[in-house]
C-alpha cells in the first residue's frame, strides 16, 4: 500500500489518500472502511443519453464519484472490495443521494475521510504501508487432484492459485491414464508455484499433503527443473520443507503451521510470530492458568489492574457496527499500550485460528 496523502485534524477528524498495490492491500482496506465513512474513487458509471430525434442510447463512462459508506463487500478468495452507498457530491453522470457500488481498483488511488480516526486504523495504515510486510512463507497444501498455492503473511492468509484435475482410478493392469493425469497435475502445480511465489521475499516453502503425493510431488518437481534447466528452483531448492496435512484444503494449513518442525524452521520468518503468540498462551493457559484470561470482561479487568503482558484480539471486532462497542476495544488496546503491553491484531483471514480476546 501506499500513502500519498494523510490530513488528520488535532480532533481525529480528517482523511488519506491510498494506493493499494497489491491484492492483500484490499483486506487491508477492508478493515479501515466503516460504515459512515465517506469514500472518493474513480468508478464505471452506466449513463442513458438521449439524441437530438429522441433515440435512448446508454455508455459506460469512468467518473470519481464520493459515497457515503453503507455496505461493505470483501471477496476473501477473489481479493476483491465493493463498497456500496449514496453519492455525497455534485457529479454531471450521477445525482445527489443516488445509489453507486464502487469496486476499488489495484494502482488506482482513493480517499478515506472519516470523522473520527482511531489509533487502531491509524496502526493498520502503518503495518499496510511498511514494505517489510511481505509475505515470506508460501505454502502448497495438496492431495491427489487438488492443491491450493498459498502465501502467508503477517496479516493474512492468501490463495494465490487453485489447481484442480481429474485423477482417474487405477485400473487393473492399467495405470497409464492415471500416471499421465498425475504429471499433468504436478505439472500445473510447478507452474502455479513459478506464476505466484516470489523467491526473492519467500524464505520458506511448506509442501503439504496426507500420504506420499508431496514427496512424489517434490521428486517430480526437481526432476523436471534439472531436465528443464530451471534455475530459480534448483538455486532455492533449500527452502522447501516438506510436511504432512490431513487433506488439501486450505484450513489444512492451520495444523502444519503448529507442526514443531515447521515452528522451528519458520523462526526468522514473520508468519511465525502469529503461530507462537498462540501457542505460549495455550500452554500458559495449561500451566499457569491463573495468569491467561480470555473474554472481554475478564481482559478488561486484567487492564485496568496494570497486569497485561501481551494482549491477542482479532480485527474482526474492529468492524463492529455499533459505535459504542467498538470504541470499547479500542480504548483496551490503547490502555495496554499505554501501560507497556505488547498488542498483537490478529487477522480474522489468518489460518492460526485464536479466542476473541486472549491476554497473558
Amino acid at each position: 500500500m501506499k500513502l500519498v496523502h494523510k490530513d488528520i485534524e488535532k480532533d481525529n477528524a480528517g482523511q488519506v489518500t491510498l494506493i493499494p498495490e497489491e491484492a492483500e492491500d484490499m483486506w487491508h482496506t477492508y478493515n479501515l472502511l466503516q460504515v459512515g465513512d465517506s469514500l472518493r474513487a474513480s468508478t464505471i458509471r452506466k449513463v442513458q443519453t438521449e439524441s437530438s430525434t429522441g433515440s435512448v442510447g446508454s455508455s459506460r463512462v469512468r467518473t470519481t464519484l464520493t459515497l457515503c459508506v453503507e455496505t461493505i463487500d470483501f471477496d476473501s478468495q477473489a481479493c476483491q472490495l465493493r463498497v456500496k452507498g449514496t453519492n455525497i457530491q455534485e457529479n454531471q453522470y450521477v445525482k445527489m443521494g443516488a445509489y453507486h457500488t464502487i469496486e476499488l481498483e489495484l494502482n488506482r488511488k482513493f480517499t478515506l475521510a472519516k470523522k473520527a480516526w482511531d489509533s487502531v486504523v491509524l496502526d493498520r495504515i502503518e503495518q499496510a504501508c511498511d514494505p517489510a510486510q511481505k509475505a515470506d512463507v508460501a505454502a502448497v497444501v495438496m492431495q491427489e487432484g487438488l492443491a491450493n498455492l498459498v502465501l502467508v503473511t503477517p496479516a493474512m492468509t492468501l490463495v494465490r492459485a487453485k489447481v484442480e484435475v481429474t485423477i482417474p482410478r487405477k485400473r487393473k493392469g492399467s495405470c497409464a491414464q492415471h500416471d499421465k493425469a498425475l504429471e499433468r497435475f504436478y505439472e500445473a502445480v510447478m507452474q502455479g508455484i513459478l506464476r505466484h511465489f516470489s523467491f526473492d521475499v519467500v524464505k520458506c516453502v511448506l509442501v503439504a499433503s496426507p500420504g506420499f503425493v508431496k514427496d512424489q510431488f517434490i521428486s517430480y518437481l526437481f526432476k523436471e527443473a534439472v531436465r528443464q534447466d530451471c534455475k530459480i528452483l534448483l538455486e532455492n531448492r533449500s527452502k522447501f520443507m516438506v510436511v504432512h496435512s490431513s487433506s488439501g484444503h486450505k484450513y489444512s494449513l492451520k495444523e502444519v503451521l503448529c507442526d514443531p518442525a515447521v515452528t522451528a524452521r519458520l523462526s526468522d520468518t514473520k508468519a511465525s510470530g502469529e503461530v507462537k503468540a498462540l501457542e505460549d498462551f495455550y500452554k500458559m493457559l495449561q500451566q499457569e492458568p491463573d495468569r491467561a484470561f480470555y473474554g472481554l470482561a475478564h481482559v478488561e479487568r486484567a487492564s485496568e489492574a496494570l497486569a497485561v503482558d501481551i494482549l491477542m484480539i482479532s480485527d474482526k471486532l474492529f468492524r463492529h457496527q455499533d459505535i459504542a462497542t467498538r470504541s470499547r476495544y479500542v480504548r483496551l488496546v490503547d490502555n495496554v499500550k499505554e501501560n507497556g503491553g505488547n498488542v498483537r491484531v490478529e487477522s480474522a483471514e489468518w489460518s492460526g485460528g485464536h479466542p476473541e480476546v486472549p491476554h497473558r
